[in-house]
Formats: structure tokens, C-alpha cells, sequence
């Protein structure tokens, strides 16, 4: 990224447990993907829902993952007939077409990256962080009948990518605000994102300005108890608009360290509830395990 590329993340398959996003999808730099399903009715998009595998956020530094969510649900692509895969699942499998069905969230990051490809044909001098901005811009979050969020923001991000609408964007600032990864890179500078948790288990955005830093960021959608629905479907749609502008990518300096062993303390006030596992040279403190990305998942 710092090199000009765009990198585009699955968010991984060990959902819906939160905090399960690892390397390198926890990178607050790049562009973390998840994955929505069109529950096997592609034209009603009413039943439309999160995939059940999608890793969640946050991050155990405190940034929002995933970014966006894509179609990862029993995505079709061409495969020889006699690999690996094909003849470990051959009911997935159509030998006459050389076609696999295959879930996951590398199949939603696939989705993603071709977006990516059209935005940077149409405009070649986009920046790896405007290219963000645009996708989280023209993201459309899930909502519920009543027009409440149906998923928090450290489940769906800022909702399912839109291609024409990433295109056409012209956001700007709002995403990677406050970052600088040369500084961090150097290891001048670590930074930390806007999400915390509760004692009693509850994620949620804390208010990042000078005077009011640390409380909870107010707005529906923002807080995530961890409770998974997944008994109904929900309709992505543009009609939700995330207050208080992207702050969920706003990054702070860590000042005066953090610990690696009993939960994360950090010098501004806030501090993890729990303690998670080390997995050597996978995420540190998250709970996906080291094969999360690849993780077999049942078509959905």
C-alpha cells in the first residue's frame, strides 16, 4: 500500500465469533472484506443476509473490520475437473462445465478486487487510501424493515460494496484519517482505533474528539453485543447514512506502549476485558486460528 497498491483482505471464515479477523486482514491500511450471501434467491434480495462464516471485528488494536461485505455464498468459478478441490468435493463439482461452486470470504474479497480494477481503469490515479474512501462511501449497509441497522459496523462495515456508485464517487477523507504508515513502519508511531468493549462483553465505537474521548459513539449500529441473527434475511439498500462521518477510521498514537499478555491496556484509557490466545506468527491477540482464511466452509 504504501507503494501505491490497493490491497484487498478476506476478512477470513471463523465467524460469527468477534474479534476473529487476522493477518492480514487486520491491518487497518488495507481493505478487509466479508461476506454477504444471497440465500439462494438471487432475484429477491429481501432475504439477502450476512454470511454465517464472515469473520467479525474488531480488530484487538481497536479498528473496525471489515470495511465492506461482498457476495461470498456459493460463488461460481471455472475449475479444472481433476484438481485438488474438485475431487475433494466433487457434489460441488460440474465436470460438463468445469465449474465449482465455493464459499467464503476470499470469494467476496474476489468481488471486491474487481470493483477495485474498474475503479483504477476509470480513474488510474487513485490513491490506495481514496480507493477505500470510495468503497466505503458507495458501501449500502444492511437494514432491517424498519430501517435500523440489521448488522453492526464490526459485522457488515459500512455495508455491501456498490460498483457504479465506487466508480462514480468522489468522497474524500474518510478513510485511514490520522494513519501514517511510514511512521508506523519505522515503529516511530503504533496506532489504535475507536473501538472498545464493556465489562459485560458489549463492542462498541468510542468518541474520538479531544473533549468527549473514550464515551460511547452515539448512533444505531454502533454497538454490537455480540448476538447473531440469523433467521431472517435483510435488504441492503442506500437509505442509511453513518453518522458522525467514518469515524471508525480515525487512528490515535499510542503514547506509552501496550502489553502482550493479559488483555491490551493502552495509554488513553481504554483496555480489552479479555484475554485472548498468542498465535505465534498470526494475528496477535485474535482468535482466528492460523488457517481461518482457508477455513472449509458449507455453501450458504
Amino acid at each position: 500500500m504504501q507503494a501505491g497498491i490497493v490491497v484487498v483482505a478476506s476478512a477470513g471464515n471463523a465467524g460469527p465469533t468477534p474479534m476473529s479477523i487476522g493477518v492480514p486482514a487486520n491491518v487497518p491500511y488495507i481493505l478487509t472484506v466479508g461476506a454477504m450471501t444471497d440465500n439462494f434467491t438471487p432475484y429477491y434480495p429481501a432475504d439477502d443476509k450476512l454470511a454465517s462464516f464472515s469473520s467479525t471485528g474488531p480488530t484487538y488494536e481497536g479498528f473496525v473490520k471489515p470495511e465492506v461485505v461482498a457476495p461470498g455464498g456459493h460463488m461460481v468459478g471455472s475449475m479444472w475437473y481433476q484438481s485438488y478441490l474438485a475431487n475433494i468435493d466433487p457434489e460441488s463439482m460440474t465436470p460438463t462445465e468445469s465449474l465449482f461452486v465455493m464459499s467464503g470470504t476470499s470469494q467476496a474479497a474476489g468481488v471486491t478486487s474487481g470493483i477495485v480494477a474498474l475503479m483504477l481503469q476509470a480513474h488510474p490515479n487513485l490513491t490506495p487510501d481514496t480507493v477505500k474512501c470510495h468503497l466505503i462511501a458507495s458501501a449500502r449497509p444492511a437494514l432491517t424493515n424498519a430501517g435500523a441497522p440489521a448488522y453492526s459496523i464490526f459485522q457488515q462495515g459500512a455495508g455491501l460494496v456498490n460498483a457504479p456508485d465506487a466508480v462514480n464517487s468522489t468522497a474524500s477523507g474518510c478513510a485511514n484519517q490520522g494513519l501514517n504508515i511510514a511512521a508506523d513502519i519505522a515503529g516511530t508511531a503504533h496506532f489504535g482505533g475507536p473501538a472498545n468493549e464493556t465489562a459485560n462483553g458489549t463492542f462498541y465505537l468510542m468518541n474520538m474528539s479531544a473533549s468527549t474521548w473514550g464515551t460511547p459513539l452515539p448512533g444505531a449500529g454502533y454497538s454490537w453485543n455480540q448476538a447473531y441473527t440469523a433467521t431472517q434475511g435483510y435488504t441492503w439498500t442506500q437509505g442509511y447514512v453513518w453518522t458522525n462521518g467514518y469515524t471508525w477510521t480515525q487512528g490515535y498514537t499510542w503514547t506509552q506502549g501496550y502489553m502482550w499478555t493479559q488483555g491490551y491496556t493502552w495509554s488513553q484509557g481504554y483496555m480489552w476485558t479479555q484475554s485472548l490466545p498468542w498465535w505465534g506468527t498470526n494475528a496477535v491477540g485474535s482468535t482466528a486460528s492460523p488457517a481461518s482464511i482457508d477455513d472449509w466452509v458449507p455453501n450458504e
